[in-house]
């Protein structure tokens, strides 16, 4: 099953409220030794109802109306990536959140997971912490769903539309960043950063979407005018476990607050 994470970072669950007890997860999969474990993580913050392989999950979606689905990306009949297509084009189920549980680290794997419609991209091996937190995400009432964001200052590389610039992560989550750039980029856009964390070797270069911009602006003080950047809201698109699990340890050891980001 699937999830960016494999693992990783330390993630503190949010305490489920009570509501979300009464929310149904809907757990897709062709092994029901996961079906088993999945079932038991999520059985005490959640009601979980269980499908062996796609297209029993479909079926299974259309006559529950769940409140998430957590699918398997690999299954024979109907595999993760049609069956959240396929709920993507269910007009009773189009908004319904898909978190997609991947075997697969790579770059190119978690793009197409994206691609098909998941809201949140899981990679095994899983941890209890980190399939309920991002589970809880979904349930909750919260008005975010957006995962945990840290500000910071880090020198990115973009590139997009036949064009390469420097820019600035301002801020940054597992799931996207807001970069400050003067490259010319325009909403859904897939463009390619290459940046380093803050006391990290590792080289980061995923793909990420223009979700929204904000254009060049001015603010005047009594004694000047101050033009600031343009900048890019991007959700990130292919983007390999290892980085992935970078940015969750990275946010984990800055977080102080959770805020919503919407582009996640």
């Amino acid at each position: 099953m699937s999830a960016p994470e494999h693992d990783v970072s330390r993630p503190q669950a949010e305490t489920p409220d009570e509501t979300c007890r009464d929310r149904t997860v809907l757990i897709v999969d062709d092994v029901p030794y996961l079906l088993d474990v999945a079932s038991l993580f999520l059985g005490r913050s959640s009601r979980v109802e269980t499908a062996t392989g796609g297209l029993a999950g479909l079926a299974a979606a259309r006559r529950l109306r769940p409140d998430l689905v957590l699918c398997d990306d690999c299954m024979p009949d109907l595999d993760g990536l049609d069956l959240c297509r396929e709920i993507r084009n269910d007009p009773d189920l189009a908004h319904t959140p898909v978190v997609m549980l991947l075997s697969d680290s790579s770059a190119a794997t978690h793009g197409a997971a994206i691609r098909a419609g998941a809201n949140d991209v899981l990679t095994k091996p899983l941890e209890r912490l980190t399939l309920v937190a991002a589970v809880t995400r979904f349930l909750s009432h919260s008005p975010t769903r957006g995962l945990p964001r840290i500000d910071t200052q880090v020198p990115v590389t973009v590139v997009g539309n036949g064009n390469e610039g420097p820019g600035t992560v301002v801020n940054v989550s597992r799931g996207g960043a807001f970069v400050e750039t003067d490259v010319p980029l325009v909403c859904a856009d897939e463009i390619g950063l290459r940046f380093q964390l803050p006391g990290s070797p590792l080289t980061l270069r995923p793909s990420a979407e223009v979700v929204w911009q904000r254009h060049h602006y001015e603010t005047e003080t009594e004694t000047e005018t101050e033009t600031g950047l343009g900048g890019v809201g991007l959700r990130f698109v292919e983007i390999d476990a290892p980085s992935a699990r970078a940015l969750d340890e990275f946010v984990y050891e800055h977080r102080n607050t959770f805020d919503g980001a919407p582009w996640r």
